[in-house]
């Protein structure tokens, strides 16, 4: 399975033939991002806010998307969705794996998604604060779960991401097992070591 990451919490996932994009940004939407022009079988959105459902930008094939996604209530803060809304989180199922997209996740798991979420294969987890949960919190996420590998996302890095989001260090610093890429993507494996997978954004 590929994992490939197109910035802010944008990912194409490319399992058994098919493709599925997660929460596309609108262009403009997110400073220092270059506009998506990709084309999948499904396009997936966490919520409604600009910078996380331009599905329109993806180019749909129209022969449909047989794998597995599940999908499962949350919230983009920390009040029940008081102020920001509901969220969804969702685990794709292909090869033998399990992939979650926790989308603007703004609040520490209760108990039922966090054993739906036990032990997935990887985790595509928000970690920049303001908008989502926080580092902090994103470390305790990473750790109940226990998936094997983390990838962070929708952060602030150089010149990319909201200037009021915290930054990669801010989360990388909380883990052991760091591993850099110099690509966008991630072969994911059922041999793939456990670490946290930080991929560099391509534009």
């Amino acid at each position: 399975m590929k994992l490939i990451w197109h910035g802010h919490s944008c990912f194409e996932l490319q399992a058994e033939g098919y493709t599925a994009v997660f929460d596309p940004y609108s262009d403009g939407s997110v400073p220092g991002l270059a506009p998506l022009h990709l084309a999948a079988d499904a396009v997936f959105c966490s919520h409604g806010h600009s910078d996380h459902n331009a599905a329109g930008s993806v180019a749909l094939s129209g022969r449909g998307f047989p794998l597995p996604v599940e999908e499962l209530t949350a919230y983009h803060d920390d009040k029940r969705g008081l102020l920001r809304g509901k969220n969804i989180v969702r685990i794709l199922s292909a090869e033998g794996m399990r992939v979650a997209h926790l989308g603007d996740l703004g609040h520490m798991p209760q108990k039922a998604l966090l054993e739906a979420l036990r032990g997935v294969d990887a985790l595509l987890l928000p970690v920049g604060g303001h908008f989502t949960i926080d580092a902090k919190t994103a470390r305790a996420v990473a750790d109940a779960v226990g998936a094997r590998v983390v990838v962070p996302m929708h952060y602030r890095l150089g010149g990319m991401g909201f200037d009021v989001i915290g930054t990669l260090d801010a989360f990388t610093d909380l883990c052991d097992n760091v591993r850099t890429y110099d690509t966008d993507t991630l072969e994911l494996r059922a041999d793939t070591p456990a670490q946290t997978a930080v991929l560099k954004y391509e534009g």
